[in-house]
């Protein structure tokens, strides 16, 4: 299992835009980031496949363009769907990478943030293995929080955001069983990287 524990520094976590903790199973679903464009938002989403199951590995067969579209009734509803994210992180904290953080992964969609338009062009997208209105385990957050100090190392990000957020009204992933004070805790950047609805008070114990 990789949960991106305690080890060397960040700086050193990283292969290009690949992250070295990471399980790599590369998605044909990307393109090239704008010329110019800055890497300053992480957007983090929810999905589970079928919905509410676990540990099926479907997602990773959906990211790679290998689903059996026939294996589940559900499956024909998103059939011939073309997604990928930069990451997923399953309920037991085990990291996967999908698409190089330097290239454009297909997660966001019509979307719009921080004043621009299309997030995917500078963002990196992060899949949490959920249900959107259900909790997510401890050891997420932990591996998110960790992953997302490691990305601003690499990366000037200065903003953390759901898909809800960059696409409201459309999406509604990770949902209200997200715990954003618990990841605003465990970062410990400024609230106002954050979407203002989500802002926590800081513990000031931790």
């Amino acid at each position: 299992m990789t949960t991106l524990a305690e080890g060397p520094p960040s700086q050193t976590r990283w292969n290009a835009g690949w992250h070295h903790e990471a399980i790599r199973q590369p998605s044909p679903n990307f393109g090239p980031r704008p010329s110019g464009a800055a890497v300053d938002l992480i957007v983090v989403h929810s999905i589970s496949l079928p919905p509410g199951s676990y540990g099926s590995g479907s997602v990773q067969k959906l990211f790679a363009n290998t689903l059996d579209w026939d294996a589940h009734p559900y499956f024909q509803s998103i059939r011939g769907l073309q997604v990928s994210a930069h990451f997923f992180i399953e309920r037991d904290g085990t990291l996967w990478q999908f698409v190089d953080c330097d290239e454009r992964a297909w997660h966001a969609g019509q979307s719009s943030y921080r004043g621009r338009s299309q997030c995917n062009d500078d963002s990196i997208g992060v899949e949490l293995e959920g249900l959107e209105g259900q909790m997510f385990e401890p050891v997420q957050y932990e591996v998110l929080a960790r992953l997302c100090a490691d990305i601003q190392e690499r990366y000037p990000v200065t903003h953390v955001a759901g898909h809800e957020h960059i696409a409201p009204g459309r999406k509604q992933d990770p949902g209200p069983g997200f715990d954003w004070t618990r990841l605003q805790r465990l970062l410990a950047w400024p609230l106002t990287q954050f979407p203002a609805e989500t802002r926590g008070t800081p513990d000031p114990h931790r």
